[in-house]
């Protein structure tokens, strides 16, 4: 009998995971999903702006593949019965389990973000933000890394008449090179983004957020990006994980206490053999869930996986629909002092973002 491989999350690590196991394994493969669409994260800033996003059933992506889809939601996971249990009541019992849940934002490390902060983080929250702004005047964008930049950017360029404020504990893209730096503080300028740095937010109301120093930012309208957050099942599970709830894998990213797990995109800590942790992003996904089912296809063909490699190579910021800034990275992910900018940069960042749908639809492409 074939073995059972479920997979539970069908986002862009989750997705690909399904649908390779399906090719590169003779296992009967499931993949569980709350929702029946799969979801462009990386846009979900575009639909808080207004625009239209491309429908992509998830059916329609599985279709011919092999794999079973079911449209429900994890509720628990049962490692002694290795169950999965669902909210529609039933189970799925499996032999081999891919863990791709992903990360959600974080609206409990704040006082009031839960209460009077939107995010970006899924559909139904970006589009609340979209309605929303239809009445808004004063925006502060809470989170100064690359999902607040981009959200910034997007809503100053495509709701113009909105006053933007990017509120960061830090300094404006201190991830990225000088060069770098300066591209997106000209940007901001242009597009009349306010930016108040080193401002750590100790709380959010229904005026605006309060900082450390005793000032505040007023805003209508408050877009939480700073930090993330993952599903407790695996802890709850009683998976080894981190302090943040990460499973812990090792360098096929297998759970390193229970063999019969992968853990992979966001909800899964995973370190290159230099004890470097990757970041979660699309760039760091893809190439690792390609790594992590070759492995098990490896291992269920009696064959020893392939030492586990990785390097970055770039990271890429929309800067609204018709500018870009792509920052070229070392391999441990320390910007290189080259940039590309403006519109050539948007047509960059626009491809590579096109390009997760269509490894998606073909995950055995080469992801990095």
């Amino acid at each position: 009998m074939a073995e059972h491989i479920v997979v539970v999350g069908a986002g862009y690590s989750g997705l690909a995971a399904a649908k390779l196991a399906a090719r590169w394994t003779d296992a009967d493969v499931t993949l569980v999903n709350q929702r029946d669409r799969f979801v462009e994260r990386v846009r979900l800033h575009q639909l808080a702006a207004g625009q239209v996003l491309r429908d992509l059933p998830l059916a329609d992506l599985v279709e011919g593949t092999g794999v079973e889809l079911v449209v429900d939601r994890v509720t628990a996971i049962d490692p002694p019965a290795r169950e999965v249990r669902l909210a529609a009541g039933g189970t799925l019992a499996y032999d081999r389990l891919i863990y791709a849940l992903g990360s959600h934002a974080d609206l409990d490390s704040v006082p009031g973000v839960r209460a009077h902060a939107h995010t970006v983080a899924t559909p139904d929250e970006a589009e609340r933000l979209r309605d929303h702004l239809a009445h808004a005047h004063v925006v502060a964008v809470a989170g100064g890394g690359l999902t607040g930049i981009e959200a910034a950017a997007e809503l100053a360029e495509g709701l113009p008449h909105l006053a933007v404020v990017l509120v960061t504990g830090g300094v404006l893209g201190e991830a990225l090179s000088a060069k770098a730096q300066r591209y997106l503080r000209t940007t901001f300028a242009r597009l009349g983004v306010e930016v108040r740095e080193r401002s750590r937010v100790t709380s959010v109301d229904a005026e605006g957020l309060a900082l450390a120093d005793g000032g505040r930012v007023a805003a209508d309208t408050v877009v939480w990006t700073a930090g993330f957050r993952v599903p407790e099942l695996a802890r709850d599970a009683g998976f080894a994980v981190d302090g943040t709830g990460r499973m812990v894998v090792d360098q096929t990213l297998t759970s390193v206490s229970h063999p019969e797990v992968l853990g992979i995109g966001d909800a899964a800590a995973i370190r290159r053999p230099d004890g470097l942790e990757l970041r979660m992003a699309c760039a760091t996904g893809l190439p690792t869930t390609q790594r992590a089912v070759r492995a098990l296809a490896d291992r269920l063909a009696g064959e020893e996986p392939a030492p586990f490699r990785f390097s970055y190579f770039n990271q890429c910021v929309s800067l609204g629909r018709r500018h870009a800034l792509i920052q070229f990275v070392r391999g441990d992910d320390s910007p290189r002092d080259a940039v590309l900018t403006g519109r050539l940069a948007a047509r960059y960042k626009e491809a590579v973002v096109r390009g997760t749908v269509l490894f998606e639809r073909r995950p055995t492409l080469p992801a990095g």
